[in-house]
């Protein structure tokens, strides 16, 4: 019999309350959003009250500042994320059914329609109040890995998104598999790798190495570290249904028995971008007199 850990079941309510027939509850996913939001608000605060962090010690706006672009942030995650999934996941089904694509509350976000919301909810920001953009989104890089990591554990708490089959020891269980196939908890990798390991190697680059000077090198290095990490947890991770109606593998785009996932698919431009950015950046700063 192969050794699994068994899976912490959780409810996915924090709690619950009835007022008036109607039922309210506190979901982890949502407390994983609030939470994600107020740590990064906090550490662009802090970031911004360190003139020595920024280019000639003059932070890119005043920290009071930051209370109004987390408003635009929000909007531009939800829109992002919601749009996102709809269009590059489901969009079959959304046409089909046009009046759910604004119920958020039955699930389906994806990151990478966030991720889009936020950069241009926040270059909108950056150019309606003359902010210096590329200081914008080194601030902006360095608070996302902490919702990142909340986030995925939240969807290991919801039990969903789980990995592929496997016979590792610590393999998982999850109650929401009808197959009932001890899985890779690939939501902990992704927690791991594109929160708690990114993370900290942006707040080492900020704080102890103070790169923040050069405009962009964080940005880039989120851009290229969450694209590396997600491609990588991305062979452990079970892909969407609709990918296997195509193939066995759940490949959104293949050549054989090789392919790649659809999340392996939208972070390689990631990679891309963010090597670009960081030797845009270094290239820029070289030329300075």
């Amino acid at each position: 019999m192969q050794a699994i850990i068994p899976y912490p079941n959780f409810s996915p309510e924090l709690f619950s309350i009835e007022i008036g027939g109607f039922a309210f509850a506190l979901r982890w996913y949502a407390l994983a959003y609030i939470a994600g939001l107020l740590i990064g608000w906090q550490l662009i605060v802090q970031a911004l009250k360190s003139p020595r962090l920024w280019p000639g010690e003059q932070p890119p706006m005043p920290p009071r500042q930051v209370e109004d672009l987390l408003t635009w942030i929000i909007i531009g995650v939800i829109l992002g994320g919601r749009l996102g999934f709809v269009l590059l996941y489901k969009p079959a089904y959304y046409m089909a059914n046009p009046s759910e694509i604004l119920m958020v509350w039955h699930g389906g976000m994806a990151f990478h329609g966030g991720f889009i919301g936020v950069v241009v909810a926040s270059w909108l920001y950056a150019s309606k109040y003359s902010i210096p953009k590329w200081q914008m989104a080194d601030a902006l890089a360095m608070a996302t890995p902490a919702g990142l990591m909340l986030g995925r554990i939240a969807n290991f708490i919801n039990a969903e998104l789980w990995g592929r089959p496997t016979n590792v020891p610590w393999a998982m269980i999850f109650p929401t598999d009808h197959l009932g196939l001890p899985r890779h908890p690939s939501q902990l990798y992704e927690a791991g790798l594109e929160g708690l390991l990114l993370g900290s190697v942006i707040l080492w680059m900020v704080w102890g190495r103070k790169v923040t000077r050069t405009p962009g090198i964080v940005a880039g290095t989120f851009f290229l570290g969450y694209g590396l990490s997600r491609f990588v947890v991305e062979f452990f991770r079970e892909s969407d249904p609709q990918f296997y109606e195509a193939n066995p593998h759940g490949y959104a785009l293949w050549v054989g028995d090789f392919g790649v996932s659809m999340g392996q698919l939208l972070s390689l431009p990631m990679v891309i971008i963010g090597i670009f950015i960081i030797v845009y950046a270094r290239s820029r700063n070289s030329i300075r007199p």
